[in-house]
């Protein structure tokens, strides 16, 4: 017999079907044991057209960095509509968040795992996403707190801190939820509104703590 024929596809659907099976395979066993056979075998192609099209399995690691990033980012961004009042905002922006990374354990272990701890260029690129996320937060509470007590002046510092640790702890709050069973995404993005939206509630109305004066 002949050797079987394997349907032919467009590259690019064959290139994300590479991605498919590397975001698979370094999300459940990390970038240093992750083979580029293993990945060539779940994609159901043969290594060397792995490499064809992806050069390396930096380039093919960066490459699904890339494209669970930008997968990410569009999930939040879609999900929030600027004509709802700030805390509908952000409620679902975090619903978004918290059900892209669940319903992608594999591809949110890339991101928040392993892109961080395995070199410069792999940590950047995820920074440059995080970045992105963090300056839409920031302006989501800046536009909001302004127009609350109508001060134009409110520190971008403050705001931007705010941003950073509201990023932060939702990024946590996702490597939990993701690892314990039975939380779902609207509990998660429940849990992190009622940690943090007390505090941003008194900070659209002004009402901001500040810490003791020095003791001398």
């Amino acid at each position: 017999m002949g050797a079987v024929k394997t349907k032919r596809m467009p590259r690019a659907v064959r290139e994300q079907q590479m991605l498919d099976a590397a975001v698979r395979i370094f999300g459940r066993r990390g970038y240093m044991a992750a083979s580029m056979d293993e990945i060539a075998e779940l994609a159901g192609v043969s290594k060397p057209l792995v490499y064809l099209y992806l050069n390396s399995k930096e380039d093919l690691f960066t490459a699904c960095i890339r494209r669970e990033a930008a997968a990410l980012t569009e999930a939040v961004r879609t999900a929030v509509r600027p004509d709802l009042p700030a805390d509908r905002q952000l409620w679902d922006g975090l619903q978004a968040f918290f059900a892209h990374t669940a319903e992608h354990p594999d591809a949110w272990s890339v991101l928040h795992l392993q892109a961080r701890t395995h070199g410069e260029p792999f940590a950047a690129e995820v920074a440059a996403m995080r970045e992105e996320i963090v300056a839409f937060v920031t302006r989501l509470i800046a536009v909001a707190a302004r127009e609350a007590h109508r001060d134009p002046d409110l520190p971008e510092r403050e705001v931007a801190g705010l941003a950073e640790a509201l990023v932060g702890a939702a990024e946590s709050l996702a490597a939990w939820a993701n690892t314990t069973p039975g939380v779902t995404a609207r509990q998660a993005a429940a849990t992190l509104m009622n940690f943090a939206w007390a505090g941003l509630g008194d900070l659209m109305r002004g009402h901001v703590w500040t810490p003791p004066a020095e003791q001398v």
